[in-house]
């Protein structure tokens, strides 16, 4: 036993300076590091927004009826679905890099990163291409959610998908190509940090194209112009939803510093943290104390909308504000919400769960907001993003609404709106124990 013991300790020792030629050729964590920590970032923030989905669903699922709730889970884990192929078969490649250039990339990105990469390879790499291709990604199913709960309890499910087929794999990528991609936006100096406008404002004016050529639901506005409430399902349901998308809203705008190597990008990302903390609760108790001055009660769903457009007002620059910057912004989305969805009430535009007041109108007021603490922003380059994006994306949608309604129909028919898109579309039911409301 002792000569097997002196044996192992006199080859390690000759080994020792083996070992110590290895280790000085092996590059040191100041080079790979920055490659490691901002795959990191790009992994966590992607698992972060990825759970939005869950967050969506929930929210919907709670601010429809029973009778429709299966139809938006269906439809919710069906887009992240068809997003998550369509911007791998021809979205990545169609947005970076710069502008669209008239074809679109087909199967991109053609290969992710070697199996075991190289240490020495990694070092020279700004992160890992699947990182990068994963968090890019779980924005695009956040763009289509968007339009899934403002055109809930109405809209047949294969229309529904094939547009969303066409937003995710054609529109959201040739858009973010003229910012995110480098393109003649970027160039011109338009500010957009993590997506007010090129992922919100965009499921918005999606969102309310859809809602206009649809219609509204049955019985949600009289002949004379009045306005009856349909209250959802659950809205437990919806709170759990609010919550989930708040804690995702850390990778959306943390992960959107896109660097983590270095102690000025770590501080940066826990900046960003606490400001979008700040503009969601500020947003929150803005619609609480509005709602409760003009209709005397406070509005749940208001709150929670409040909170969410905090959210989208904070996302264009969630960095460069201080705290009370990010409190004023997001108060100001609380605002937005709480006159702006009687407003669309008296156009007659019927957006279920509040997404157009939410994701457009507080996207376009984040995306001006940038101005106020971005010296390099000015507000008429600001002003060019918002409209070309606007005019781009609510033309194409509404266009394809209208070939989808002439083909093959957008809308259920009256008698399975009545009964619920559950049965009518599916033959299940999220809740086979309760009778409808």
């Amino acid at each position: 036993m002792k000569l097997t013991k002196t044996f192992a300790m006199a080859s390690a020792l000759t080994a020792l300076p083996t070992l110590a030629l290895a280790q000085d050729a092996a590059p040191g964590f100041d080079e790979i590091g920055p490659y490691i920590m901002t795959t990191l970032l790009f992994c966590m923030a992607g698992f972060l927004v990825f759970f939005m989905a869950a967050g969506f669903a929930m929210l919907e699922g709670g601010l429809v009826r029973s009778k429709n709730v299966t139809m938006q889970m269906t439809k919710n884990i069906a887009l992240y679905s068809i997003a998550a192929i369509m911007y791998w078969f021809v979205g990545f490649n169609t947005m970076y890099p710069g502008d669209f250039n008239g074809f679109f990339a087909i199967g991109g990105p053609t290969t992710l990163d070697p199996v075991g990469v190289a240490a020495a390879d990694a070092a020279l790499d700004y992160a890992s291409v699947g990182s990068d291709f994963f968090f890019q990604l779980v924005f695009v199913a956040a763009t289509a959610s968007i339009v899934s709960g403002a055109l809930a309890e109405r809209i047949k499910l294969w229309p529904f998908l094939i547009f969303t087929i066409v937003l995710t794999g054609i529109l959201y990528p040739i858009s973010g190509s003229w910012q995110w991609g480098g393109g003649w936006l970027s160039e011109a100096g338009f500010s957009d940090f993590a997506g007010s406008t090129v992922v919100h404002s965009v499921g918005g004016w999606a969102a309310l194209a859809g809602a206009i050529v649809l219609g509204p639901r049955i019985g949600k506005y009289s002949k004379d112009g009045k306005v009856h409430p349909i209250p959802g399902s659950n809205l437990a349901l919806a709170t759990l939803g609010t919550f989930i998308l708040w804690l995702g809203w850390f990778g959306f705008n943390g992960g959107s510093q896109l660097a983590m190597g270095t102690v000025g990008d770590v501080s940066d990302v826990s900046r960003i943290f606490a400001n979008t903390n700040m503009a969601a609760a500020a947003g929150a108790v803005t619609a609480l104390i509005l709602t409760q001055v003009m209709f005397k009660k406070p509005d749940l769903t208001m709150v929670l909308n409040g909170a969410l457009a905090g959210l989208v007002s904070i996302t264009a620059e969630p960095l460069a504000p201080s705290l009370f910057g990010a409190l004023w912004i997001g108060a100001v989305g609380g605002v937005i919400v709480v006159f702006t969805v009687p407003f669309l009430d008296k156009l007659k535009i019927d957006d279920v769960v509040g997404a157009i007041p939410v994701h457009l109108f507080a996207g376009i007021w984040g995306t001006i907001a940038v101005v106020f603490y971005n010296s390099d922003a000015s507000l008429v380059t600001q002003l060019t993003g918002i409209i070309a994006y606007g005019v781009f994306t609510f033309a194409a949608s509404l266009v394809l609404w209208f070939i989808l309604k002439s083909v093959m129909g957008i809308r259920v028919s009256e008698e399975d709106e009545i009964n619920g898109l559950d049965m009518a579309e599916l033959g299940m039911e999220a809740y086979p124990e309760f009778s409808h409301r």
